[in-house]
């Protein structure tokens, strides 16, 4: 497949070079909002003392962070009759605002609320500013989606740090100072913003939702079977890693260097996946990964010792460089409707991660870990199939531009 033609439904002609300067910016953008994303698990306990919750209760509040991403294609499709700026802008300082004043919260309604306020804003921000990445991104979409995915792994990173140094310091309450640095980051983003357009296309050009969702169809189920397989052994490098490594005996501290090594290396692989992909094709980096990942994964298991730790970076990587490019190719294979489709692609993968998330936890509990993590190496070899599928030219979108 032959790489698409630079986006021309920007009001300007910058749009066709890739502007890193912008681009950096709303990337930085989404570290700080995913900053304040992750404070909600390290405070938990906080809640669940002062509120004298049930397990239950507490598993609740993340939902109420999340449930709001289903939104995402509506919102989508709303960004995509009009102007992205405003979206893209206000994003991190309502986030921030929101889970910085949890502490304020007098009861668990209220707390539930703000959760909802901020599980909104996180909603809107995820499904338009990625796009806004790709208009400014001219060209060069794959670099842009890298630069997005590395803000969000830097904040998903630093977020508990943050917000566990600042209990270390001042009450639960007084935490709602750190707002102030999501404030700022949506001040900068209007600054460097103002003068860009970012509008998807001129109001006579509008797709109708339903036309632009019945034309991604094919490809959009061909892209779920994908994420379906991916998602085993995300689960099982993310989330399982550590529980995998204490129950062979490594030690609690060990174990969680080694999660993070994984994350540390799937910055640079999400950085230069789609970076490459710019250059030797979409279809060559997905190969890769979903090769490269599960054999660094098996061998992760068949090693022992200091032997496995050298292999997390490989898996790491190679695990991490795919989501970039899969994101490049959603709004390439929707030009007239991007923010409708990373809606829907969003929303789409988070409910097939949820599921799979189950499935992979009664299966760790039937067979074991060690099986588990086998079988999610295996799955993600079950992808190079579909791979093949999302590039056949019954499953590009009409009109779209067929990528290599």
């Amino acid at each position: 497949m032959t790489e698409p033609a630079p986006p021309t439904d920007i009001e300007s002609s910058e749009s066709v070079t890739f502007q890193t300067g912008r681009v950096t910016s709303i990337a930085g953008g989404h570290a700080v909002n995913d900053t304040f994303t992750a404070f909600l698990a390290p405070l938990l306990p906080s809640f669940v003392e002062k509120f004298s919750l049930t397990n239950t209760a507490a598993g609740l509040l993340a939902a109420f962070l999340q449930v709001p991403s289903l939104l995402q294609p509506f919102i989508g499709h709303l960004a995509d009759h009009t102007t992205l700026r405003w979206i893209v802008v206000l994003g991190p300082g309502v986030t921030a605002t929101a889970m910085s004043f949890l502490g304020w919260a007098p009861t668990y309604v209220a707390l539930a609320l703000l959760l909802l306020v901020a599980g909104l804003s996180v909603a809107a921000f995820h499904s338009t500013a990625p796009v806004a990445v790709g208009y400014l991104s001219g060209n060069r979409l794959g670099r842009g989606m890298g630069f997005w995915m590395v803000g969000g792994e830097l904040g998903r990173t630093l977020g508990p740090l943050v917000i566990v140094s600042a209990l270390a310091v001042v009450s639960l309450q007084q935490i709602a100072f750190l707002s102030l640095a999501g404030i700022a980051t949506s001040v900068v983003l209007h600054l460097r913003l103002r003068t860009v357009p970012l509008r998807t296309r001129d109001e006579g050009e509008q797709v109708p939702w339903r036309s632009a969702l019945s034309a991604m169809r094919n490809f959009m189920a061909v892209l779920a079977g994908l994420t379906a397989m991916r998602s085993m052994m995300m689960l099982a490098t993310t989330v399982f890693l550590p529980l995998y490594l204490t129950e062979s005996g490594t030690s609690l501290w060990l174990a969680g260097a080694a999660l993070s090594i994984v994350e540390a290396a799937g910055v640079a692989g999400a950085f230069a996946g789609g970076w490459i992909s710019d250059h030797v094709g979409r279809r060559a980096v997905l190969v890769f990964g979903h090769i490269t990942a599960p054999i660094a994964l098996l061998l992760f298991i068949a090693a022992d010792g200091w032997l496995q730790i050298a292999l997390l970076p490989l898996v790491g990587f190679s695990l991490l460089a795919v989501p970039p490019v899969l994101m490049a190719l959603v709004q390439e294979q929707a030009p007239r409707s991007r923010a409708l489709a990373n809606g829907f692609y969003l929303s789409m993968s988070m409910a097939v991660r949820s599921i799979a998330a189950i499935g992979y936890g009664a299966f760790a509990d039937r067979f074991g870990l060690e099986t588990a993590m086998v079988i999610g190496a295996v799955a993600m070899f079950g992808g190079l199939p579909l791979i093949w599928l999302l590039f056949r030219p019954s499953v590009s979108q009409a009109g779209a531009t067929p990528a290599r």
